[in-house]
């Protein structure tokens, strides 16, 4: 029985509901107002649309003094053509690349949207994007880079006003003028210029096809930068132009294996000796905030390069053997230097070859170190309970079936790790990776910045250098910095501040944290016993030809068939990595070792790098004595050339206790002299 108490009660209930349905449309009246509010605003600052692009300012980057080394120009760089003179591949490209349903959408293509939503949910991260060409215009054209809500509807709104006053064919023609293609190339015309020597009215279907993948990522798809990403996003293109009917499936299989015919890049003599290091900065500012804006935008980018320690690079490397010229007109061996500030990871100078072509070798080339490598061992026995002055025996060992040798094919008994480390005794190293365990080495190099190793390398002939893929010579350098540090990694940084052409702050280095930047990877003392092993390589080792008017540490490198050869050395304020190899990987340099050329070269360049400052020991921690290196028991005959092998060692080694007793390494010694040897 529906009784009054009920009906109040049902009253009250209701009351409660209705209260809560009028608070969600007072809420939802609020917020519609704040969206039409947002989007009228929006609307209230957006650009005319007329045939007046956005100017373009020029980036500008300096040196560590402030000093300006270059000028990244834009529009200075640009052929506007007329789009009947552009062939229809490569029209067809753009389009099947960039936005199949650019002759049905009105600028704007919630058909587009919707899907990369579902893609990108589906592969749980950014892999399409819904802009249309139409859009991607009218960002270049009036818009910032910058990645705000109001940005992203002033972009559609310009999107939908662009294709009312415009032609289709109008559009696509401003869209190919406008946009950025790498290598300074804006526009089409001066993409086919750069890239092939041609007009684009003489284009093949593939060179088509590879310009119109390039507008993605242009630094990372450059033939000139990445060949073989290059072709895949050719290929990728081609697929695409097949999948929209643009080619039969016969045409896209023949452009695919069609010769891609790139011209010979030619770089500036305004710009030779910096361009590794502008490089290196570019591909760093256009990842973070885009091509546009370090084309276009007058960016003020202050760099960390010394410009007088960059000009001594590139001077101390004119002395290279000229063995051959490959089949792209380039001299070989090729050669990378890298010089980092060990304190504050500062690049100061990196060279990353000789020659017009743009491959950075001193930051992209992967390559075996070979007995380079042998410090990450060495400190890591370091790390358990073993010094400089502890003895081990260099001897035959076998390990599962592999023998690793000495480069002189002998053995010469008892010896101290110092004097190990000096020799470049490959049965040594063995040793101790074998009794300190090959992931401890492995996890060690990863902390002071090395980041090409896998699980693969997990096994004893890392020790010597014998990797699955290789290091980098920037990594090395900084890796090596951490000795120089006390211990410290810090990693390593091109850029100090930028600026936007306005003066704001857009990003400064000073304003990271330390924990950012800086790992605790050994202690002190660890460090500065590396520091006093790695003195002797230079003082009566393999590295002899480093020396330099001041105290110095260092290691040479050489691998199997003497392919590559490196020098990576420091004082307390500089460390710098020196790499030579042949590009190919297939040709041995001959007689060259890591303590020969490398050396010199460092040489050569830590000489002129350090002239202006005052001469510095290497310190050493509280509670232990200032020690010269460590002299070798006798005379040496055997001829430590830094073998390394590429060869996997048969199985994995276990680590195994160090039954080594500890001896005391604070006692004053003086050096010896011993035999040099070629490495």
């Amino acid at each position: 029985m529906y009784t009054p108490r009920r009906r109040a009660k049902h009253a009250k209930k209701s009351g409660h509901f209705r209260r809560i349905r009028i608070l969600i449309a007072f809420c939802f009246v609020i917020a519609a107002g704040l969206a039409f509010g947002y989007i009228f605003a929006a609307y209230q600052s957006l650009p005319a649309v007329n045939n007046n692009m956005r100017p373009a300012v020029s980036s500008q980057v300096f040196d560590i003094h402030g000093r300006l080394i270059t000028t990244l120009h834009s529009d200075q760089n640009r052929l506007p053509i007329d789009i009947n003179k552009v062939p229809p591949n490569l029209q067809n490209a753009f389009i099947a690349a960039e936005d199949n349903r650019f002759y049905d959408h009105i600028g704007v293509d919630p058909i587009g949207i919707i899907r990369a939503v579902i893609t990108n949910f589906t592969n749980r991260g950014i892999s399409q994007g819904g802009s249309t060409i139409t859009q991607q215009l009218a960002k270049n054209a009036f818009l910032s880079q910058e990645q705000t809500l109001k940005r992203k509807i002033q972009e559609a709104m310009l999107a939908l006003e662009i294709e009312r006053k415009y032609s289709k064919k109008e559009i696509l023609e401003m869209y190919m003028n406008q946009i950025y293609f790498g290598q300074g190339a804006y526009g089409i015309q001066t993409a086919a210029k750069t890239y092939f020597n041609k007009d684009v009215s003489e284009l093949t279907l593939k060179q088509c096809a590879m310009l119109a993948g390039l507008p993605k990522s242009p630094n990372y798809y450059s033939p000139f930068n990445n060949l073989n990403e290059a072709k895949k996003r050719t290929n990728t293109v081609i697929d695409q132009m097949v999948k929209y009917g643009y080619i039969s499936q016969a045409d896209g299989e023949s452009a695919k294996t069609a010769d891609l015919e790139l011209t010979k890049k030619k770089q500036t003599s305004e710009n030779a000796e910096t361009a590794s290091f502008i490089d290196y900065v570019s591909q760093q500012v256009a990842a973070k905030y885009g091509d546009d804006a370090l084309y276009k935008e007058g960016l003020k980018i202050y760099t960390t390069m010394d410009a007088e320690k960059q000009h001594a690079a590139v001077r101390a490397l004119r002395h290279l053997p000229d063995n051959y010229r490959d089949k792209n007109g380039l001299l070989q061996p090729q050669a990378a230097i890298v010089s980092i500030d060990p304190k504050t990871g500062h690049i100061l100078a990196m060279v990353g070859g000789r020659g017009q072509d743009s491959f950075n070798r001193a930051s992209m080339a992967v390559r075996q170190p070979g007995s380079a490598f042998k410090p990450f061992v060495y400190m890591t026995a370091l790390q358990h309970d073993m010094t400089p002055s502890t003895t081990i025996e260099d001897k035959p060992v076998t390990y599962g079936g592999w023998s690793p040798q000495n480069a002189g094919k002998s053995f010469s008994g008892t010896m101290t790790l110092s004097d190990a480390l000096a020799n470049s005794v490959n049965t040594v190293a063995v040793q101790l990776a074998d009794k300190v365990g090959t992931s401890r080495i492995i996890a060690n190099a990863k902390k002071m910045g090395i980041t090409t190793l896998d699980k693969k390398d997990d096994n004893l002939a890392m020790a010597l250098g014998g990797l699955t893929r290789g290091v980098t010579p920037l990594e090395m350098a900084s890796a090596y910095g951490t000795f120089a540090n006390k211990g410290v990694h810090v990693k390593p940084t091109a850029i100090i501040k930028i600026l936007d052409r306005n003066g704001n702050v857009i990003e400064d280095e000073t304003s990271r944290s330390h924990n950012e930047t800086k790992t605790q990877v050994m202690t002190e003392k660890e460090a500065y016993e590396m520091t006093y092993m790695l003195e002797g390589v230079i003082t009566h080792g393999t590295g002899s030809a480093a020396a330099i008017s001041r105290p110095a540490a260092g290691k040479t490198g050489t691998t199997d068939n003497n392919v590559d050869a490196w020098f990576v050395g420091y004082t307390p304020d500089i460390v710098t990595a020196v790499w030579i190899g042949d590009d190919t990987g297939a040709h041995s340099l001959g007689e060259v070792y890591g303590g020969t050329i490398p050396a010199e070269i460092w040489r050569d360049y830590m000489s002129s790098a350090t002239e202006d400052s005052k001469s510095s020991d290497f310190s050493a921690p509280a509670g232990m004595e200032r020690a010269a290196a460590e002299p070798s028991k006798e005379e040496k005959k055997s001829t430590p050339k830094d073998d390394s092998s590429k060869s996997k060692a048969p199985v994995k080694n276990a680590a195994a206790q160090d039954k080594t007793k500890p001896t005391d390494t604070t006692k004053k010694t003086q050096p010896q002299t011993i035999r040099n040897t070629k490495e």
